[in-house]
């Protein structure tokens, strides 16, 4: 069992070093990018991660703004949502009351706008959190940054708010 951790271990943190990363102040100039490409890119992953566990407050809307601009100009474009920091513990079962705005935006990005929103189950485990802690429309990743790596490897292009 210690080794399997220790493989998971090293596969985050190794994760973390290959990927492309654009922070928030580059946001905005990577989806201007992306919009003045004459084909759409395979897809494009949004990794929010910050220590503030309120912070899916604004990530989540901004991000929802960048899915509609993309969108406006490439409509099939694939998107997806992977949160692994403490803010992802907003969307917890437990937390709808207070945060009802957060679990109604990411109902519509799951479900009416077919955005998949992943949360890391490694950190969530961490602290604690059981994959049952989490609503039905929220997808529990083994690990946050290796979804990322996934999505990367299938050709999309990563966009870091934090």
């Amino acid at each position: 069992m210690p080794t399997k951790f220790l493989q998971l271990i090293a596969l985050i943190f190794s994760g973390l070093f290959f990927v492309h990363v654009v922070h928030a102040a580059d946001a905005n100039e990577q989806i201007e990018e992306i919009l003045s490409l004459q084909e759409a890119p395979a897809g494009v992953v949004f990794e929010i991660v910050t220590g503030e566990s309120n912070s899916l407050q604004w990530a989540l809307p901004e991000t929802q703004n960048y899915i509609k601009e993309l969108r406006a100009r490439f409509p099939e474009l694939e998107v997806a949502i992977v949160t692994h920091g403490n803010e992802q513990f907003a969307l917890q079962k437990a937390k709808q009351e207070k945060y009802k705005k957060i679990h109604s935006l990411t109902q519509q990005l799951t479900q009416k706008d077919n955005v998949p929103l992943h949360v890391c189950g490694t950190y969530a485990g961490w602290k604690g959190v059981s994959e049952e802690a989490f609503p039905d429309y929220v997808d529990v990743a083994a690990a946050g940054p290796a979804t990322i790596n996934d999505y990367i490897a299938l050709g999309y292009t990563l966009i870091k708010i934090e």
